[in-house]
C-alpha cells in the first residue's frame, strides 16, 4: 500500500543565494514536501514507531535549510538525499523550495524551485 504525507507551507529565514548580500542578510523561504511510501506496516499496526515520522521529516528538512548554499537545487538535493537516508520506505519524494521577495528588481512574491526524485 502506497501513503502519501504531504508537509505544507513550512518557512524558514536562511541565507541561500548566489548574491553575498543574500548570504549576509537572508531571506524567507516556504518548502513544502511530498513523500510517497511504503505504508502497509504502519497502517495494520497503528504504532507510530512503523510510521515514516512526519516530525523527523520536518526536522530533516529545517537542518539542511540552515545550511547556507548558493543554489536552491544544492538545497533540494540535499535534503532529498538525506530523507531517503532517514527512510528506507521511501519511494518517492518531491521538494518545492521558493524563495520569497527574492532580489531580482522587481515586485515578485517569490521564485521556486522543485526537485522530484
Amino acid at each position: 500500500m502506497i501513503g502519501i504525507i504531504e508537509i505544507e507551507g513550512m518557512e524558514f529565514f536562511a541565507y541561500h543565494g548566489c548574491f553575498e548580500a543574500e548570504r549576509v542578510v537572508g531571506n524567507k523561504f516556504t518548502v513544502n514536501a511530498c513523500l510517497h511510501y511504503e505504508c502497509s506496516r504502519p497502517a495494520e499496526s497503528d504504532r507510530i514507531e512503523d510510521a515514516l515520522s512526519y516530525q523527523t521529516a520536518y526536522e530533516i528538512i529545517a537542518r539542511e535549510m540552515m545550511q547556507p548554499s548558493h543554489l536552491l537545487e544544492h538545497v533540494g538535493k540535499r535534503i532529498l538525499s538525506a530523507l531517503y537516508a532517514a527512510f528506507p520506505q521511501l519511494q518517492y519524494a518531491r521538494i518545492k523550495i521558493s524563495k520569497m521577495n527574492p532580489p531580482l528588481g522587481g515586485q515578485i512574491r517569490c521564485t521556486s524551485v522543485t526537485l522530484e526524485k
